[in-house]
């Protein structure tokens, strides 16, 4: 309980620090496919930066991303194996990232599984080509995870809540 409290708290610091935008207009509604999973997506790729928590122990430890990518599917994310993100990911695989447009924010939450395919890789690659100078497809540094039994919630003060689950 005091995990799941604190790690609460750490995404509502988070969100508070999220910026970007999003022209996307809100409806209310609660969805399970594809097309939802479309949505979420194009919701965090307009915000930019979204920030991603993962739990180091019983602290919560949350920090800025901007990759994500739709390959096979599903939703992914990158970073780099050396990191102490896949470090914690390897420890526990549940994670939750948020986003905020300005008007609205997303929260995502699910289990990240590792996808050592080099064609997820390029994929990831080729979305954000600026990322070749520290990454290559067929490093041993290079990683990628998508989300399995995933929940998103978007969220604002004026329209209910919605709940999409891919």
């Amino acid at each position: 309980m005091k995990k799941t409290l604190t790690l609460a708290f750490a995404l509502a610091l988070a969100l508070a620090a999220c910026n970007g935008g999003s022209e996307e207009n809100a409806t209310d509604y609660k969805t399970t496919n594809q097309k939802g999973m479309e949505r979420v997506f194009n919701f965090i790729k307009a915000c930019k930066t979204y920030y991603i928590a993962t739990a180091e122990g019983a602290q919560p430890r949350v920090r800025p991303f901007g990759t994500v990518n739709v390959y096979d599917g599903k939703l992914y994310i990158q970073t780099g194996k050396k990191k102490r993100t896949a470090q914690q990911l390897a420890e526990n695989p549940l994670a939750e990232l948020c986003c905020f447009d300005g008007e609205r924010w997303i929260r995502v939450s699910g289990k990240l599984i590792p996808d050592e395919r080099v064609e997820a890789k390029k994929a990831m690659l080729d979305a954000y080509p600026e990322l070749r100078g520290m990454y290559d497809e067929n490093d041993d540094n290079t990683i990628v995870y998508y989300f399995q039994d995933a929940t998103a919630y978007l969220s604002s003060f004026t329209a209910p809540e919605e709940e999409i689950k891919f």
